[in-house]
């Protein structure tokens, strides 16, 4: 039993598919940051360009 341990302790495969999960993990998290981050400021901007569409009157060329 003691044996099997030391083997287990030593072995490494699966440790690449463990480390790849994790950066994924990351990236996912990163990213998901990222574009809370900028769409609040895209909505904020839309808003502004609506109002401003709004207040917009168009000659009607007569």
């Amino acid at each position: 039993m003691l044996n099997f341990i030391k083997n287990f302790r030593n072995d490494e495969d699966g440790a690449v598919t463990v480390d790849f999960v994790v950066l994924t993990a990351a990236l996912v998290v990163l990213g998901l940051a990222i574009a809370s981050a900028l769409s609040s400021g895209a909505q904020n901007l839309a808003g502004d360009i609506e109002s401003n569409l709004t207040d917009t009157t168009i000659p009607s060329g007569e």
